[in-house]
């Protein structure tokens, strides 16, 4: 919570002057019950006209102000708050690119999706909910105590003594009550958004496996577990409510009480007895809001906690104080015994690797021998031991955002956003012109599928690339590196989840668009390795062989065996192709 309010430091002199403008609205309210009071007991003495006047402008004067200054403490206390927000997000945002990719893997992306949403729009609560009604309660019941002590002492003292129940127990008792609900509500409100998520995610999973009905029945159990956890939380305001409206009235009795006897024995004039009726009903109209308060605190709370689980995250890899600069030329790459691990058991055991300038070297092997474990290594997203240099620098002692100004990503998931073509591309190069983003669509082989696309450059691709088809969304993440001419490419699996002949297409683009080019390939298919430089096998997270793709094949070993059953692959594929439609096979 400390975080949280220092995080909203910046508009503290906002809140401030909102808390001014609701302290004053507030004890409008006040006064103005009070003015009312004492103007209706006076005019029943049937004073000279005149003689109200004073009091009647200061009623009009107090219903406007209040009305005036509550509006005035809503715009400039909301103006705060989302500006303090703003500030909250953004440091959150920035935690989470310090994080990301590796350290949110702790995360799931619907508990994420909460945290980033709920969690964070609830800190809005703390200034608007929290502190303000806690300030106009406790300035405007002093205000209110000392008068009516003024007036009568014993009045003032039992009011004081109520006030103080309200002020104080009323909310403990609440926030008692509802802080064992409101531990469970945020982390619950995640696991239902999780859910959800992952449930629209793998909508045609669900749909092609008749797992939906599934699917639903978990949601909706999250669901109830949710409303179940609301109810409980409801039932502490409730009681809060009905608390503050029985201290309440018997605030009124116990004033009632005390300023009977003084109007009987003359020490109190009997217009102010209606004074002191009614002041302590306005008093506990500022009060009442304070179990709401105390519920909203509570909130608040548990969504801080879990927006500082994720401030408190360690980074996956911290970069150095005094970062070394950039080596110029940045290659060659050279990498001896590397280790690297996500858990506590290393995924890379020893890792030696070459890439000289200019140079394009395969990575091949079996699911799960680290091959993406290296790409995270050399783009600074995962921590390693070992020597890793570029020029002779090592990996380590550079600023990781600099690292990835010079190396480049493609992944089998390559994110498009749901925006145009032109705007997908402009974040590779912000400045390139049209003419440039058409030349580098044509070397992917977009070229024909740009001509049809009904707006061109100004087609809006829908969310995640939703409208195009892998391979072309592939092509158009590759377009998107190439614009930002990156030193050296690092490609992770980019023809991972499309069908063969796709893949055998993009592999192919893939081998004559990095021509000259630095760059590391990483895959599983071993179609057009031989075009590159050298292959290196990696096998449970160890090199078993390197060699070029003749060789390897004439060693044999692993990448033989996969060889040869690819092969064999493609020719049954070809078979398959070549045979006439309808034609009925007989054994």
């Amino acid at each position: 919570m400390r975080e949280m309010w220092r995080a909203m430091g910046s508009q503290r002199w906002r809140l401030a002057v909102a808390a001014l403008f609701g302290v004053i609205a507030a004890a409008s309210t006040v006064a103005l019950m009070g003015t009312s009071g004492w103007l209706i007991s006076y005019a029943a003495e049937m004073p000279p006209v005149l003689s109200l006047s004073i009091a009647a402008v200061m009623v009009r004067s107090f219903a406007l102000s209040r009305s005036v200054f509550r509006y005035l403490e809503r715009l400039v206390g909301h103006d705060a708050a989302f500006r303090a927000l703003t500030g909250l997000r953004v440091t959150i945002y920035e935690r989470l690119e310090r994080l990301s990719p590796v350290g949110l893997m702790r995360f799931g992306r619907g508990d994420l999706l909460a945290r980033l949403v709920a969690d964070v729009d609830a800190a809005v609560d703390l200034p608007l909910r929290v502190v303000l009604p806690w300030v106009q309660a406790v300035v405007v019941s002093a205000a209110t105590v000392a008068f009516l002590a003024w007036l009568v002492p014993g009045a003032g003292l039992a009011l004081g003594i109520i006030l103080i129940i309200g002020l104080v127990v009323v909310p403990w008792l609440v926030a008692r009550i509802a802080a064992r609900t409101e531990r469970r509500l945020a982390p619950t409100r995640g696991v239902l958004s999780a859910s959800v998520v992952s449930s629209l995610e793998g909508a045609a999973d669900l749909l092609a496996f008749g797992a939906v009905d599934a699917a639903l029945a978990d949601i909706e159990r999250r669901d109830a577990e949710l409303t179940a956890v609301a109810k409980r939380e409801s039932a502490g305001l409730g009681l809060g409510v009905g608390l503050s409206t029985v201290l309440q009235g018997t605030a009124v009795v116990a004033c009632l009480v005390a300023a009977i006897p003084a109007v009987v024995d003359g020490t109190l004039a009997p217009v102010w007895l209606a004074v002191a009726a009614l002041l302590p009903l306005a008093a506990y109209d500022v009060v009442s809001t304070l179990p709401t308060s105390a519920l909203a605190y509570q909130r608040v709370r548990g969504s801080a906690e879990r927006i500082d689980e994720v401030l408190d995250a360690a980074e996956p890899v911290r970069d150095p104080r005094e970062a070394d600069p950039l080596p110029r030329p940045l290659l060659p790459l050279r990498c001896r015994g590397l280790q690297a691990s996500w858990t506590s058991e290393p995924v890379l055991r020893g890792i030696d690797l070459d890439l000289a300038a200019g140079e394009r070297v395969a990575v091949v092997g079996p699911s799960g021998a680290g091959k993406s474990t290296l790409a995270m290594v050399l783009l600074r997203f995962l921590e390693y031991s070992g020597s890793v240099e570029l020029s002779g620098t090592q990996l380590r002692a550079l600023d990781g955002d600099a690292v990835r100004e010079e190396v480049g990503l493609l992944t089998q998931d390559a994110h498009v956003f749901d925006t145009t073509v032109r705007e997908n591309l402009h974040l590779g190069a912000p400045r390139a012109t049209d003419d440039e983003l058409r030349a580098v669509l044509a070397r992917v082989g977009l070229a024909g599928w740009l001509t049809h696309l009904p707006r061109g450059l100004d087609t809006d691709l829908g969310p995640h690339g939703a409208a195009i088809s892998g391979g072309e969304r592939q092509r158009l993440a590759l377009a998107r590196l190439l614009l930002a001419d990156r030193t050296l490419l690092v490609l992770d699996e980019p023809t991972e989840h499309l069908d063969p002949q796709t893949a055998d297409a993009l592999t192919e683009d893939l081998i004559t668009v990095t021509a000259g080019r630095s760059t590391l390939l990483i895959t599983h298919r071993l179609r057009g390795l031989d075009r590159v430089d050298r292959v290196v096998v990696l096998i449970a997270g160890q090199v078993r062989a390197v060699g070029t793709h003749d060789e390897l094949v004439t060693q044999g070993g692993w990448y033989a065996e996969r060889w040869r059953a690819e092969a064999e692959r493609a020719d049954l594929g070809a078979l398959t192709l070549s045979i006439p439609a309808g034609t009925a096979l007989v054994r």
